[in-house]
């Protein structure tokens, strides 16, 4: 039996719901961007969002479905950085606490980052979901869980909203695709306000979650993950979000993480933009050429997070 999918009535509501608690990130230009590519090229800089990436729409609109007595009790998550960032930023401003079950290897600046809004870190080597469940039953807590969730997915669908209003002529999106909740917000207000787009997921060969679950025809847990774009490295697809991204004929593609730090630098020298790995991913799968874009057409790249650190750019180098 199909999962039902998130309207679009479901994310205005959100987009509604959270207000002026998150901002309406710009839309840049980029001429040199659109000289190097032949399309018409865009950014959607969510690097300026609240905590440093999208994650905040979707943490934020979960938490404000909580209860009285959830809220009393205090919220689980799992993530390598961002959305343990988003959940603690939000959980915070709820008035409940947040416990965050972040890998043993995650970024440190994101794990201070993470102590800093307020959240209680719990960092393992074993199976993150695993450990955070046992944590949820163990203390009574509410799951937030960073992808598989209607109500991350309508929060995150509001970047989709403020995108197609402002490009009503998109003609491409692409944006990164860790276990699909942004691929799956888009594509919710793609498909309403124009359909005609083609909206393109893009994953790290070392971290395919979502291409292997379309490959096998369900969603699929991943046996390792091997990529420097970390805010991609979800090691398993969604039920949820496989079901929007199979429904929806939503694209996904998968680029080497060289392609990913070319085009991370780029936008670094050339754009000014301080991204992290993630957020260059959509720019990436065009200038590896693993997707074809024809000329002057309008193309949308979702700069999705700019959480990185000078010990992670030093590496990068």
């Amino acid at each position: 039996m199909s999962l039902p999918l998130v309207t679009l009535d479901t994310v205005r509501r959100a987009h509604t719901a959270l207000g002026t608690r998150v901002r309406r990130t710009p839309m840049m230009a980029s001429a040199t961007l659109s000289a190097l590519t032949g399309a018409d090229l865009l950014l959607k800089l969510e690097l300026f969002q609240k905590t440093g990436s999208f994650k905040a729409r979707g943490a934020l609109n979960r938490i404000d479905e909580l209860t009285a007595d959830e809220r009393a009790r205090g919220v689980v998550t799992i993530s390598a950085g961002n959305h343990a960032q988003a959940v603690a930023w939000a959980a915070r401003a709820a008035g409940t606490t947040a416990t965050v079950v972040m890998p043993a290897t995650a970024v440190r600046s994101k794990v201070e980052a993470t102590r800093g809004y307020g959240g209680a870190v719990v960092q393992t080597d074993g199976d993150l979901l695993a450990t955070a469940l046992a944590i949820k039953d163990e203390r009574g807590l509410a799951m937030v869980h960073p992808f598989d969730d209607p109500a991350v997915i309508a929060g995150a669908g509001t970047l989709g909203l403020e995108l197609f209003e402002e490009i009503t002529d998109a003609d491409v999106v692409l944006v990164g695709c860790g276990g699909g909740g942004i691929l799956s917000g888009i594509g919710i207000a793609a498909r309403a306000l124009r359909p005609e787009c083609r909206v393109i997921g893009v994953e790290p060969e070392g971290a395919p979650g979502m291409r292997s679950s379309l490959d096998a025809g369900a969603p699929q847990k991943l046996a390792a993950v091997n990529t420097v774009a970390d805010g991609l490295a979800a090691p398993f697809a969604g039920n949820l979000t496989f079901e929007h991204v199979l429904r929806l004929n939503l694209e996904v593609v998968t680029v080497p993480d060289a392609a990913i730090i070319e085009a991370m630098w780029l936008l670094i020298e050339r754009c000014k933009l301080l991204v992290e790995p993630a957020g260059a991913a959509g720019l990436a799968a065009i200038m590896c050429g693993k997707v074809a874009v024809a000329p002057g057409e309008r193309v949308v790249c979702v700069v999705t997070g700019g959480n990185i650190d000078r010990e992670r750019l030093r590496a990068l180098a």
